[in-house]
């Protein structure tokens, strides 16, 4: 199962909020945002859908419904209804659609002293019942473990060795690329000794009791997942802050696996704001994820709608603002372009050169870690770049600085694609001249103005472009801005700059004129 869109109404906190995911929603949704942002309420609402299948466990109407909670007295009088309130697509909703996780989950001993039959899996009542109940579940997860072991020993195929290594190999195998502990043994009920035991190093049979309160958080998890991924199929399993006593590095692996955990036909929801979860969405899990940004504005008041961002390096900045506050500055692009262009920032150091404006807008979504710095003219991006070279790869380490000219560099005279070449061959590795005459080459194409003009609802006349932008690599067509308004049916003034980077908002991957720049800025082709 994987959700398309939910609508809450009149929900806890939200007067009226969608969450649209498109047509086809990845399988790791993250949702992001600051504290007493909603995040938690999401998860709320798909346990409160669960309330149709089990009769227990319920915190009431007034915790859900949010004309109760205020106690609006021109709505007091309406009776609270989830299936009403909480609107979810797909609509078919079973006892296996949702498996959620809260934050308030800390089992800091185990000591089971007797192991009888447990209750089916969906119909434990150990698991919590909101994302403020406590979730007790690493008791009933290590009862089964037991009770797994005994049934397959039981079956006579297997040594209880040969069993309890299969239970516990691939618990310990992730356990092994998180952390540096993996489980010994599970434990003995009949010798008083009814709890996991660890190894670590040279270190043998200590407790689970004496882990750390991240290592438990990562056994618990863990755990828990494999165990409930053989019994909900198809399910949206719900993770509220799973960060909670971890640093960055070991947040980062246990997501990556925990993805893999699990199964393709199911999704991953998550709530956080942790940098290590940040980071894994940002770039092994890109392809596999959206991003829902609850501090991009106030979701709870009025009619509200969010998509998953974009992952462009501007949302990613906002992000990571989220979890480091003032430290965000220190987040530096990988990747440095100085280009041509206005070379004086605008107030708090806000690009004005249009070359540069262009890049990134062309390029935040791919190339979100590259940021394009205009420069000057031809001669100073020459020396400029120099000085950053010398002095940024001194601070930091891993950031590489590039060079992008026009292909107008020969000051005026005409270069084609052999000077282009020659050029190339005879510069530095970080050098990159455009196939085009300059940007307006490529902002003017064909391709752009017409998907403009659809996009615009303006008349494209062809014929006139045909016959007036007769070479497009290397006419010099930078000064015909009237004769480009003129062929899109622009009959206004425009801003010259201004219409130019808004041609560039509509340049997407997909264009032939956005994988010739790619491949000359990024491939050096």
């Amino acid at each position: 199962m994987r959700i398309k869109k939910i609508q809450l109404k009149q929900f806890k906190r939200f007067d009226d909020l969608t969450l649209d995911l498109g047509n086809e929603p990845r399988k790791i949704i993250a949702l992001v945002g600051p504290n007493g942002c909603g995040k938690s309420s999401i998860f709320d609402a798909f346990e409160a859908k669960l309330k149709n299948f089990r009769n227990y466990g319920d915190e009431g109407n007034t915790f859900y419904s949010k004309a109760l909670f205020y106690e609006d007295q021109q709505h007091i009088s309406q009776s609270y209804s989830h299936n009403n309130s909480i609107i979810i697509e797909p609509s078919l909703i079973t006892r296996k659609s949702f498996y959620i996780r809260t934050s308030y989950r800390f089992t800091s001993k185990l000591n089971v002293t007797q192991i009888k039959a447990l209750p089916d899996m969906l119909s434990d009542r150990s698991e919590p019942i909101s994302t403020i109940a406590l979730d007790t579940r690493l008791e009933s997860n290590y009862k089964r473990l037991i009770g797994n072991a005994q049934e397959q020993f039981e079956e006579g195929s297997q040594t209880y060795n040969q069993v309890k290594e299969a239970l516990i190999g691939k618990i310990n195998q992730i356990l092994r690329s998180v952390l540096d502990i993996e489980i010994s043994s599970l434990g003995n009920i009949l010798k008083q000794k009814g709890q996991l035991y660890f190894k670590k190093g040279n270190t043998k049979d200590f407790p689970y009791s004496n882990l750390s309160s991240g290592e438990k958080e990562v056994v618990d998890i863990i755990i828990d997942l494999i165990i409930k991924v053989e019994k909900y199929t198809e399910t949206v399993f719900c993770i509220d802050e799973p960060e909670l006593h971890l640093n960055t590095s070991i947040q980062r692996k246990l997501l990556i696996e925990i993805e893999k955990l699990i199964p393709e036909n199911c999704q991953l929801w998550i709530a956080t704001h942790s940098i290590g979860f940040l980071r894994a969405l940002q770039e092994e899990l890109k392809d596999k994820s959206q991003v829902i940004d609850f501090s991009a504005d106030d979701y709870f008041t009025g009619t509200k709608i969010i998509n998953p961002i974009k992952p462009s390096r501007q949302n990613w900045q906002r992000i990571f603002n989220t979890a480091l506050e003032d430290l965000t500055g220190l987040i530096s692009p990988r990747k440095i372009i100085y280009c041509e262009g206005r070379d004086s920032p605008g107030r708090g150091g806000v690009e004005r050169g249009m070359d540069a404006q262009v890049f990134n807008t062309v390029f935040a979504e791919k190339y979100h870690d590259v940021q394009f710095v205009s420069s000057g003219g031809n001669t100073e991006l020459d020396q400029r770049s120099d000085i950053a070279l010398a002095i940024l790869t001194k601070v930091f380490s891993d950031i590489e600085i590039l060079v992008l000219k026009d292909r107008d560099m020969a000051s005026g005279r005409d270069t084609d694609e052999q000077a282009r070449q020659l050029y190339l061959n005879n510069n530095p590795s970080n050098h990159r001249v455009l196939k085009r005459w300059e940007i307006e080459n490529y902002l003017f194409d064909k391709e752009v103005l017409q998907k403009y003009c659809l996009s615009n609802e303006l008349n494209f006349n062809e014929e006139k472009y045909d016959s007036e932008i007769t070479d497009i690599i290397n006419q010099h067509v930078k000064d015909n801005l009237s004769l480009i308004k003129n062929i899109c049916g622009i009959t206004t003034n425009v801003t010259p700059d201004i219409f130019k980077i808004n041609l560039s908002k509509i340049i997407t991957s997909d264009m032939n004129v956005y994988q010739e720049l790619e491949n000359c800025i990024f491939n050096r082709q």
